[in-house]
């Protein structure tokens, strides 16, 4: 069968003589194998990405996750570019991988599942990995019918309380027939909560259609990023729309299609949306006076006027050191495609970026590339370092707390005009995991540059910020108004712990910074 890109050029393959037409034949087909491999290497990352999703806890909504959340670690969520080198090599799922055709190039033959054919109820799911999903669910998802909630685990006393309990904690057991995910544990719970229930189901469906179309086997086409901006467009970072649009990407006009698509691109845009020239965010919305000091340092940098400088002798110009932007607590995100990341690079082609993504769990779904490096005088934390993912950004992962190496100076001395800290879902008020960022949090104040901070839900993201004002009080800045990120993934997550808790990636975003104090000197009077 006749790739779509093969079919494309036989009209001029027939023009051309059979030697020329036999290699150009042989590039197309190559060069359509590299773009669906590349997919489904991104529909691996989105995968990876639930599964640590899934394994996170969060206190969002006034429910309590009795399961702690990793410390230090940020979630959910997480092509490599023609000068990258793959690293994103999750398997694909049992019933996919009987599927590729013999060529072994990793492309399906045939879909799955048909995009009419979507939802299918956990249990009895086509898809061996989401079937293993539910059963997660059932061992460990406890029912939320009124009758069992006192009856649940107390992390404050370490006991049951089960005083005004009528029922023992049950887990769920029942699939809902609308959503098709488990969330009660009888159908008569179901029906009694069906009121509270029909607030989520829908979205709840949603959800397991685009689990299910992750498992597809169709052609992700959103995967498809754009290539770097040209010198003279702008970009409109209003909302998703217009930065597609004005990025040039592939026309995405499926709902589905954009959900799966924002799930990767959050992350790179969240940042990117922040520091921009041409951010949404500004001092008429959601940015403080000192947020446009701080920020104003930050795009000088990024955004320097053309020099003229060229690759001649003459056309030699000083160049700016990197923006160093420290990504704390990575955990999925360190994993996603590096094309996905490469994009924050297109957003500010005059600048150069090295990502540092820290944190005990940010080499989670790359095993590929453990053994890490041996620590060495030159490589002291073992640091995995990708320098030729762009030619102007390079990553580095340290699987360490940032506090351990911020203690030694490693990256010191800090500049505001060149480093930023970003905090993807960090939990910083989470009871479980709040005690590990009391002594990383002086440290952060103390460099005295932006720290930009994301939350999954309202309720996660105000926890934070009250955290926050409560062991800093009158010792931080903020720099941006916590509120809804306007580059949010659109696509909503489910937390295999407690099916009623859905939220989505990089919800909400603030900033803020260790207070600066201006010192001014008078002449001494001499008292008389």
């Amino acid at each position: 069968m006749a790739l779509p890109a093969d079919r494309a050029v036989r009209p001029a393959l027939s023009k051309l003589c059979s030697q020329c037409s036999s290699f150009t034949a042989r590039q197309s087909r190559q060069s359509a194998a590299f773009l669906q491999s590349a997919q489904q290497r991104s529909v691996s990352s989105i995968r990876g990405a639930q599964s640590s999703s899934s394994s996170s806890s969060r206190h969002a909504g006034g429910i309590t996750r009795t399961v702690p959340r990793p410390t230090q670690t940020s979630i959910t969520s997480k092509l490599p570019s023609v000068v990258a080198q793959s690293r994103s090599k999750a398997s694909s799922s049992t019933s996919l991988a009987a599927n590729e055709d013999v060529a072994g190039s990793g492309i399906p033959s045939k879909p799955i599942l048909e995009q009419d054919n979507l939802f299918h109820s956990f249990t009895n799911s086509p898809i061996p990995k989401i079937r293993q999903r539910a059963a997660f669910i059932r061992q460990h998802a406890s029912c939320p019918h009124h009758s069992h909630r006192p009856g649940q685990f107390s992390e404050t006393t370490h006991q049951v309380d089960t005083e005004s309990g009528s029922q023992p904690p049950k887990h769920v057991d029942f699939e809902c027939p609308d959503c098709g995910i488990p969330v009660y544990c009888s159908e008569q719970h179901w029906m009694d909560d069906y009121e509270k229930h029909l607030e989520i189901c829908d979205t709840l469906r949603q959800i397991n259609e685009d689990d299910h179309d992750l498992h597809s086997g169709r052609h992700f086409y959103e995967f498809n990023y754009a290539g770097p901006q040209m010198d003279d467009a702008m970009v409109n970072m209003t909302n998703w729309d217009t930065f597609m649009y004005t990025r040039q990407f592939e026309a995405v006009n499926d709902d589905r299609c954009m959900r799966q698509a924002t799930r990767l691109l959050t992350y790179p845009l969240t940042i990117g949306s922040v520091l921009h020239e041409l951010s949404p965010y500004d001092i008429r919305n959601r940015l403080t006076v000192e947020g446009l000091k701080s920020l104003t340092a930050l795009r000088y940098t990024l955004h320097p006027p053309k020099s003229g400088g060229n690759e001649s002798i003459k056309g030699l110009r000083p160049e700016a050191p990197p923006v160093r932007l420290f990504i704390l607590g990575a955990r999925a995100e360190s994993s996603l495609p590096r094309d996905a990341w490469v994009q924050l690079a297109h957003l500010f082609p005059l600048s150069r970026f090295h990502l540092i993504f820290i944190g005990p769990e940010s080499m989670m779904n790359r095993d590929d590339e453990f053994p890490l490096p041996p620590r060495t005088p030159e490589n002291p934390y073992g640091a995995v370092v990708e320098d030729r993912v762009w030619p102007t950004m390079k990553i580095s992962t340290i699987v360490d707390y940032y506090h351990t190496i911020h203690k030694t100076g490693y990256f010191a001395p800090h500049d505001p005009y060149f480093d930023c800290f970003v905090l993807f879902h960090p939990g910083l008020g989470h009871p479980a995991s709040s005690h590990e960022w009391e002594e990383t949090l002086p440290m952060l104040l103390e460099t005295k540059a932006p720290i930009i901070a994301t939350g999954y839900t309202q309720a996660d993201m105000e926890r934070d910020v009250e955290w926050v004002n409560k062991k800093a009080k009158g010792e931080f800045d903020i720099l941006m108004e916590p509120g809804e990120n306007t580059f949010r993934s659109l696509r909503w997550d489910l937390n295999d712990l407690d099916p009623q808790d859905i939220s989505a990636g990089n919800w909400g975003v603030w900033a803020f910074r260790g207070k600066r104090y201006e010192a001014t000197v008078k002449d001494n009077v001499i008292a008389v």
